[in-house]
């Protein structure tokens, strides 16, 4: 890995940082996270272990502020239907979650990078590759199927992305809303707004475990980072999902996912 720059990571930076990110996760429907992880590490000098507790923090503020605000701009009664599927993932998320938090902390800082670097590559792929997929589809196990067929593998995705989010510090929705799209055949608003419900307990207990294993022991990091931010990345998403449509989504993923893959080498690429 390069060695990081030294910065001064003042609260002005972190909203102006966060703002911008969180305007191109809105337009794209995500809140940004993976995006953040980056400048965490590669700008703000964080080495990898308290950048991914800090990220995960600061998606809790966002999925949080996301919910309230669609909850009072969009109907929930879409979701019900897909209520089963979204409770099954929400378990194997959360204890992914909980087991992923400890593994952080368990691994050298060198190992966690090594994950961080192929996750987040991973990621830029996925998000290349679905700017050329459709948005609408009828899914794997669309509503209908067997029922126990769809819980037990939305219980095995919900481990996935569980253990994926707690080791980069996301809520996951680049991962939730394409897996409730084209597996399980729900429309993209209604993914979007079960991926938040999703996101929160699961984004909850890792902030909690890091808690909990001293990752915040440093109170400034929640000041002077977290909170600003937090703040940019909510005004920036909330800016963002205004101007949904005005820029293609599907180009915006190409770029995007291009930039998170060059981004991700250059920060966490192997010495």
């Amino acid at each position: 890995m390069v060695p990081k720059p030294q910065v001064r990571r003042s609260p002005l930076a972190a909203v102006l940082y966060g703002a911008p990110i969180g305007l191109l996760g809105g337009l794209i429907g995500l809140g940004g996270a993976e995006f953040r992880l980056p400048v965490l590490a590669g700008v703000f000098g964080y080495a990898a272990r308290r950048a991914v507790a800090l990220n995960l923090t600061i998606s809790l503020v966002t999925v949080l502020s996301a919910l309230i605000i669609r909850g009072g701009t969009l109907s929930l009664a879409p979701v019900l239907g897909l209520l089963p599927v979204a409770l099954a993932m929400m378990a194997g998320a959360v204890s992914a979650a909980f087991a992923g938090v400890a593994l952080v902390h368990r691994i050298s800082e060198r190992m966690l990078e090594r994950f961080i670097l192929v996750l987040l590559v991973g990621i830029g792929g996925a998000l290349v590759v679905e700017a050329f997929l459709p948005q609408e589809v009828s899914g794997f196990l669309p509503e209908g199927s067997w029922l126990p067929l769809r819980l037990a593998f939305a219980t095995l995705f919900g481990l996935f992305i569980g253990l994926i989010g707690s080791l980069l510090g996301v809520a996951g929705g680049e991962l939730i809303i394409p897996t409730l799209v084209f597996v399980f055949g729900a429309g993209i608003k209604t993914a979007g707004t079960a991926s938040l419900l999703i996101s929160l307990p699961t984004v909850a207990v890792g902030v909690l475990r890091h808690r909990r294993l001293g990752s915040f022991a440093e109170r400034t990091d929640l000041t002077q980072t977290v909170a600003p931010m937090g703040l940019g990345s909510v005004v920036g998403a909330v800016t963002g999902g205004l101007f949904v449509g005005v820029v293609p989504a599907a180009a915006l993923k190409f770029v995007l996912g291009i930039i998170l893959i060059v981004s991700a080498v250059r920060i966490f690429r192997l010495s």
